[in-house]
């Protein structure tokens, strides 16, 4: 860097302006004007140059160096860690925890003159340092092209700090910028209000994970008993929690997104990014829960996170066994219960490596649900742009698959409405869409109904008998809406069951974050990209819902898919309220277990199923079957996601009771001369001509309530209450 009166050139970079000229060269950077051909007339002036400076005081307790900008000459430290292109120093220690007192010094060569221990001296520009082409960064403190070298000492010994004895970090809220946007905090909608650097407020490190690493930067610390949260990027990099209290910590050993004790959603702030190794060893391959050594390194900011760069690798201590599991939930006798599964199965063509272990999973660990509601199923083309939009192979290939590895014994049907070519996003030629499988044996579609096209919007009407219905089925909801421009359109459709029990699906794949910006990024709170569109998207899909609802408000419904984003995004979701419930809340799943994905330092669930009212009364059970977040390594995955599996009732054996009612049915009323009459009885009144009438079903009714497990005679009650309703005289 250079620092031309108040402006500093990044020679790092490539350089695009340069001030006018100026009369005085500041002579300890006169060799970089000469290295980098810049002319001598083009002049250098010294900034305010500063005495007895210490890193403390460089730090500062804000988010900007004070001394940004200007010379400090003097400066000493003990050199703790050593990089290709630079060196962190530590400084005396402070009382103040909001202020690091560890530099980092940009200078290869002085990283290669100095060795760990050494306590130098030195003299520098302090300067803000972000990349030109990350702008969502954060800065990193810098001391640049150090001058006045001095070595005071050597072998000098700095104690790391050790996080989680020393200093325990916060673990829900990120940044008081991301609270003050809403009750969704860093997920709030808008985001991107403000910036970190531009507000530069006072850290306060015992609240916010951002500050306190922040409050940490260039220090050495130590993290005891860590243990992965998520598989080792393509760069070697993965995520920790060490030994300390965390409330989002699973069963697994992950980091789940979940809801504080005051409502807001957590951000597992004090979860750190474990960076490549400062002695160019490699890193171990991790994955979720898995247990480490001790990692003693270096806080520095790079691509976006807070990271610790360790001074050597660490290695792995134990993993959790992989053994795919399997659903513990089964079908069983009753017609009124049915097993739905859900599950992305990323980018599958009919040649995709995966498609039979995904078979396998469907098959063995989800035990071959009644339905299956799928995303991300490809053309018979797969990736190649030659205008196909048919899946017929695909999911032929699919289901002959899931017939091998059940043994043939179950055979799968499929049905999906193609996408027009190139319309719905995701990979260009692969035309991915949603897409049902379903037992033949277990449900079928309401017959009547086509197939909608590609462009025709679904509507919910009523029939002769003013029972809900579609008016294409499976069909896509409002595919002409600007909400889902190269995206994925739902597919809703209308099912019965071998006992004629009937109910309804909406399988959706909302856009993806694409263009989201790092947690730890300066726009505050972060970006959520496409979070608008998602809102819009589920707003559509509530709609279609209600409709539903208000022709049948009894209606059995199942919406489900992946919906690339968290239910902590409360005002995503905010249409939902009063009409889908989310099943993991029906079916009191531990939070810390609700997880479909892991991505970074969470493991989160992007990845849904929601029921109507009607459903989330008669009772449910969901089981997430992590067949791809416990994967032993990122090579084992064959999807991203993992499938969740669910257990509903769209009937009771009382309401099927209700239907038929043994063929019982009430006696007609009729009225003449103030008399009120049901065949040969005459009554003084209407209430005991109807009472008389509905006897007979309130007695079969309670007769059944006696043999039959889950029928009370309250119903009974209800169901006469009804049959009273409907005798007319």
């Amino acid at each position: 860097m250079i620092a031309w009166s108040e402006y500093v050139i990044d020679l790092r970079g490539p350089c695009t302006w340069i001030q006018s000229p100026l009369t005085t060269i500041f002579s300890p950077l006169l060799h970089l004007v000469k290295n980098y051909g810049l002319t001598s007339s083009l002049a250098l002036v010294t900034n305010t140059v500063s005495e007895g400076v210490t890193i403390a005081d460089i730090q500062g307790y804000g988010w900007q160096s004070p001394y940004s900008g200007k010379v400090v000459r003097n400066l000493s430290g003990t050199v703790t860690a050593r990089g290709p292109n630079g060196l962190w120093l530590a400084g005396d220690p402070v009382e103040d925890r909001r202020v690091s007192t560890g530099l980092y010094v940009y200078s290869p060569a002085l990283s290669r003159q100095a060795s760990i221990g050494d306590e130098i001296s030195l003299s520098g520009l302090v300067t803000e340092y972000r990349a030109s082409n990350r702008p969502s960064d954060l800065f990193v403190t810098e001391l640049v092209e150090p001058t006045s070298l001095e070595f005071l000492s050597r072998n000098n010994v700095v104690a790391p700090l050790v996080i989680g004895v020393d200093r325990v970090p916060p673990s829900v809220s990120l940044s008081a910028l991301d609270d003050a946007a809403g009750i969704d905090g860093w997920l709030a909608v808008p985001n991107n209000q403000s910036l970190l650097s531009a507000a530069n407020a006072t850290l306060r490190p015992e609240l916010y994970g951002l500050d306190f690493w922040e409050s940490l930067e260039g220090r050495l610390v130590t993290i005891p008993n860590p243990v992965a949260l998520n598989f080792e990027d393509r760069f070697g990099s993965f995520w920790v929690v060490g030994d300390w209290d965390t409330p989002g910590r699973n069963a697994r050993g992950g980091l789940t997104l979940s809801f504080d004790t005051l409502g807001l959603p957590t951000a597992n702030a004090d979860a750190i990014l474990i960076g490549r190794p400062l002695d160019r060893a490699k890193n171990p391959a991790v994955a979720v829960g898995a247990k480490l050594s001790n990692i003693t390194g270096v806080i520095h900011y790079q691509y976006g996170f807070f990271s610790l760069l360790p001074l050597s690798a660490p290695s792995v201590l134990s993993a959790p066994p992989y053994e795919p599991p399997a659903s513990s939930l089964v079908p069983d006798a009753d017609p009124c219960s049915l097993i739905i599964g859900d599950y992305n199965v990323e980018n599958m063509s009919p040649k995709s490596a995966h498609l039979p272990i995904v078979a396998e999973h469907i098959a063995l660990n989800l035990q071959a649900p009644s339905i299956m509601l799928l995303q991300e199923i490809q053309d018979d083309s797969g990736s190649k742009n030659d205008g196909t939009v048919s899946a017929n192979v695909t999911l032929t290939t699919l289901v002959d698959a899931i017939y091998a590895a059940s043994n043939s014994t179950v055979q799968y049907a499929f049905t999906d409405v193609p996408p027009i070519d190139n319309h719905d996003g995701g990979q260009p030629g692969g035309n991915i869409r949603v897409a049902y499988l379903y037992r033949p044996d277990k449900v079928a579609l309401v017959p009547g109904p086509r197939a909608g096209g590609p462009t025709e919007a679904n509507a919910v009407v009523a029939d002769s008998a003013g029972n809900a219905v579609l008016r294409f089925n499976p069909g896509r909801i409002e595919p002409s809406s600007a909400a889902w421009n190269d995206a994925r359109k739902p597919l809703a459709a209308h099912w019965q069951t071998s006992t004629g029990e009937r109910f309804f699906t909406i399988n959706v794949h909302f856009s993806s974050k694409r263009g989201s910006t790092s947690t730890h990024g300066d726009p505050r709170p972060p970006i959520n990209g496409a979070v608008e569109t998602r809102l819009a998207q589920a707003n559509i899909t509530a709609a279609f819902v209600r409709d539903l609802l208000a022709i049948d408000p009894q209606a059995s419904v199942i919406l489900g898919g992946d919906m690339n984003e968290f239910v902590h995004a409360r005002s995503v979701f905010a249409s939902f309220t009063d009409t889908l419930y989310d099943i993991n809340e029906v079916s009191g799943v531990n939070p810390v277990e609700r997880y479909t994905y892991a991505y970074d330092q969470n493991t989160e669930e992007l990845d849904h199923l929601f029921v109507s009212r009607s459903i989330a009364d008669r009772g449910t059970e969901v089981e997430h079957v992590h067949v791809n977040t416990w994967a032993p390594s990122k090579r084992a995955q064959v999807s991203d996601h993992d499938p969740t599996l669910s257990k509903i009732r769209i009937c009771t054996n009382l309401q099927r009771f209700h239907g038929s009612l043994g063929g019982i049915s009430p006696k007609p009323v009729t009225e003449r001369h103030g008399q009120y009459r049901t065949d040969d009885e005459v009554y003084s009144s209407l209430a005991a001509a109807r009472a008389a009438s509905c006897d007979a079903q309130r007695k079969a009714c309670i007769s059944y309530a006696r043999s039959h497990e889950g029928v009370t005679r309250l119903g009974c009650i209800g169901q006469e209450a009804r049959c009273l309703t409907r005798v007319v005289a």
